[in-house]
C-alpha cells in the first residue's frame, strides 16, 4: 500500500479501487511478458506497480528559464533550489520532507533535496531538466520520469507562453494520461489585466487543441511570492496571485484527492502502453491481411496454373495422337494399294515391302511425335520458370512493403522475423531463377519420358532418343505387318481372298497401332501429369514457410489484440468509476 495512505484510512471503495489497479497492471504487466513486449514497457508497468507505495508525485516541467524552480522555491517559502538565467537543472531535484542540507547527488540522474515543508510530509515535488533543454539526454531523463507522475505541473512563462518545444513536449506526454495543470509565470512583466488574459485564452486555447480539455489554469509571480513570504508582506503575496494555487496543491489536493490521482496514474500508463501495443497490433494484422491477400492471390494463381497444365496438355497430346491416326490412315492406304493381284510378286520380297512399309507408313512420325513431345517439354518448362519468376515476384512486392509504418517500433520482432522470412523465401525464388538451367530440365524431362515410352513397350534401349523408341515400335508393327500380308496372300491366292486379306491386314494394323498409341499415350500422361505435381508441389514448398509464418502469426496476433483490448476495457471502466464525483 502506498506510503502515504500508510497514514490515513483508505475508505473500503478506495482499498477496492486500488486492489482492482493492482490486478489490472499485473494483467497487463503479464501479458508484455507473455507477448515479449520490449523491456522498457514492462520496466515501466513495474515502476508503475511500485509507485502505488511510493508517495504522492507532483512533478514540476517547462522551458527552462520560464521559472520552475522559482515556483518550486515559493511553494516551499525558501531557497531549496537554486535559480538562474542559463540552465540550471541538469539532473532530476527531487525535493522530500526533512532537514534541509547539502543535496544528495544519485548515479541515475536524480539529486534529492530535502526540507522541512508540511506538504511533503505526504508528497515529493520533482524538478526537471528543461523541455528546451541543450543536451539530448536532459530532455530524455524528463521524459523518462513523465509517466511516474501523479500529477503534472506545466510552467511556462507569460512572455514566451506556450513555445514550440513546449507544444512539442506536451504533444509526447498527453497520451500518458497524466493529470495537467498549467502555471503561467511571471505575470509581474505584464502591463496590464488585459495583457494577462491575453495570455491566459492563449494557453488555454492552445492546451484545449492539444489535449482536448479545458485546462486547469493559473497565473503567478513565483519570484514575487517568494519575496513576500521572505518579508511576510501579505499585500505582495496577493499581488503574485500564488494563493490560489497554493491553496489548490495544498488544499485541494488533500489526501482523498491525492489517493484518487496516486490510483488514476497507473491506469493512464496502463492504458497508453495497451493503445500503443493496440495501434501496432492493428498494423500487424494490416500487413499480415496482405501478407495473406498475396497467399491467396498464389494459391488460386498455382491452382489455375494446374487447371492449365492438364487442359494444355491434354490439348497438346491430341496433336501426338493425331499423329498416329495419319500413321494408320496412310497404313490403310499402302494395304490397298499393296494387296492387290498386280502387287502379288512384290508381296513376294518380304524385305521390300517392309521397307515400303517404314517409308510410306511409318515415314516422318517417329520425328514427329518426338518433336511434338520436345514442344510439350520446353512448354512445360517455360511454363514452369514462369511460375517462379511469379512467386519471386509476389514475394518481392511484400519484401517493398513499408511494413514499419504500419506497426511501428514497438512490433521490431514481429518487423524482424516477418521480414526474415519474407528475405529467405524471396532468395529461394531467386536463387531457383539464376540456377534454372532449360536445357538441361529439357534433357532430363525428355529421358524420363522416353524411359517410360520404352518401359511401357517392354523394350530395352539405350541412351537414344524418344523418336528412336517410337521407330523401333514402328518397325516391330511394320515386320508384323507386312510379314503376315506376305504370308497369308501367298498362302491362298483368289479373287475373293485377297479383299479378306486387306480386311484382316487393316484390323491388323489398326491393333498394332491402337497398342502403340496406348503405350505412347499412356506413358505420355503419366510422365508429363508426374512432372505436373512435381512443379507444382516444388512451388508450394518454396512458399509454404510464409504461409505457415502468416498464418499463425495472424492467430497470435488476434488472440494478443482480445487480451489487450479486454485490459483496455477493464482500465476504461476503473478509470470512469475512480473518476465520477464523490
Amino acid at each position: 500500500m502506498m506510503n502515504s495512505v500508510k497514514r490515513r484510512i483508505l475508505e473500503p471503495q478506495q482499498e477496492e479501487w486500488l486492489a482492482s489497479v493492482r490486478e489490472q497492471m499485473q494483467r497487463l504487466l503479464a501479458a508484455l511478458g507473455r507477448f515479449q513486449a520490449s523491456e522498457e514497457d514492462q520496466g515501466t508497468v513495474r515502476d508503475q506497480l511500485r509507485q502505488l507505495d511510493e508517495l504522492f508525485l507532483l512533478v514540476v516541467v517547462g522551458e527552462f528559464n520560464s521559472g520552475k524552480s522559482a515556483f518550486i522555491n515559493a511553494l516551499a517559502g525558501a531557497a531549496v533550489l537554486e535559480e538562474g538565467v542559463v540552465p540550471t537543472t541538469s539532473k532530476i531535484q527531487i525535493l522530500q520532507y526533512g532537514e534541509g542540507g547539502a543535496p544528495t547527488v544519485l548515479d541515475d540522474g536524480r539529486m534529492v533535496v530535502t526540507a522541512p515543508i508540511e506538504f511533503l510530509r505526504d508528497s515529493h515535488i520533482v524538478d526537471t531538466p528543461g523541455t528546451n533543454a541543450i543536451e539530448r539526454r536532459h530532455e530524455a531523463i524528463t521524459q523518462e520520469f513523465i509517466p511516474r507522475a501523479d500529477l503534472i505541473l506545466f510552467v511556462t512563462s507569460a512572455d514566451r507562453p506556450f513555445t514550440e518545444s513546449e507544444r512539442t513536449f506536451l504533444q509526447r506526454i498527453r497520451d500518458w494520461g497524466k493529470k495537467i495543470v498549467f502555471v503561467i509565470n511571471k505575470i509581474d512583466i505584464l502591463e496590464t489585466e488585459a495583457d494577462v488574459a491575453r495570455v491566459e485564452q492563449f494557453v488555454r486555447e492552445n492546451a484545449r487543441v492539444l489535449l482536448g480539455v479545458d485546462p486547469e489554469l493559473f497565473s503567478v509571480s513565483a519570484r514575487t511570492a517568494f519575496r513576500a513570504k521572505q518579508d511576510n508582506n501579505e499585500e505582495r503575496y496577493r499581488a503574485s496571485r500564488f494563493d490560489a494555487l497554493e491553496r489548490y496543491i495544498t488544499g485541494t489536493l488533500d489526501a482523498q484527492e491525492q489517493v484518487r490521482l496516486k490510483l488514476l496514474s497507473p491506469i493512464g500508463v496502463g492504458r497508453h502502453l495497451t493503445e500503443k501495443h493496440l495501434t501496432a497490433l492493428g498494423g500487424q494484422s494490416e500487413v499480415l491481411a496482405k501478407d495473406l491477400e498475396t497467399i491467396r492471390e498464389i494459391e488460386g494463381h498455382l491452382a489455375l496454373y494446374s487447371e492449365d497444365l492438364e487442359r494444355d496438355f491434354q490439348y497438346r497430346l491430341a496433336d501426338v495422337d493425331n499423329i498416329l491416326h495419319q500413321m494408320e490412315a496412310r497404313g490403310h492406304a499402302f494395304i490397298e494399294d499393296l494387296v492387290r493381284l498386280p502387287r502379288l510378286f512384290d508381296l513376294m520380297n518380304k524385305e521390300k515391302t517392309k521397307a515400303d512399309f517404314e517409308k510410306r507408313v511409318v515415314a516422318d512420325a517417329p520425328a514427329e511425335i518426338e518433336r511434338r513431345v520436345d514442344d510439350i517439354i520446353d512448354w512445360l518448362v517455360s511454363s514452369d520458370l514462369q511460375q517462379w519468376q511469379f512467386l519471386k515476384d509476389q514475394i518481392a512486392r511484400r519484401r517493398s512493403d513499408r511494413s514499419r509504418e504500419a506497426i511501428g517500433e514497438v512490433a521490431s520482432g514481429f518487423d524482424y522475423d516477418r521480414s526474415r522470412l519474407v528475405e529467405s523465401v524471396g532468395r529461394a525464388a531467386q536463387r531457383t531463377l539464376e540456377s534454372f538451367d532449360k536445357q538441361a530440365e529439357a534433357s532430363r524431362m525428355a529421358d524420363s519420358v522416353q524411359e517410360a515410352v520404352a518401359g511401357t513397350a517392354l523394350m530395352e534401349v539405350g541412351a537414344v532418343g524418344l523418336g528412336t523408341v517410337v521407330t523401333l515400335v514402328a518397325t516391330t508393327t511394320a515386320a508384323d505387318v507386312t510379314g503376315l500380308l506376305a504370308a497369308g496372300v501367298l498362302a491362298t491366292v483368289g479373287l475373293l481372298v485377297i479383299p479378306n486379306k486387306r480386311r484382316t491386314a487393316k484390323k491388323e494394323l489398326h491393333e498394332k497401332i491402337a497398342a502403340l498409341r496406348e503405350q505412347l499415350m499412356t506413358a505420355l500422361r503419366s510422365q508429363f501429369s508426374s512432372e505436373g505435381r512435381r512443379r507444382i508441389s516444388r512451388l508450394q514448398e518454396g512458399i509454404a514457410p510464409y504461409t505457415r509464418f502468416v498464418r499463425a502469426e495472424e492467430r497470435h496476433v488476434a488472440a494478443k489484440r482480445e487480451e489487450f483490448t479486454a485490459i483496455e476495457t477493464a482500465m476504461a471502466r476503473l478509470r470512469a468509476v475512480i473518476e465520477s464525483p464523490r
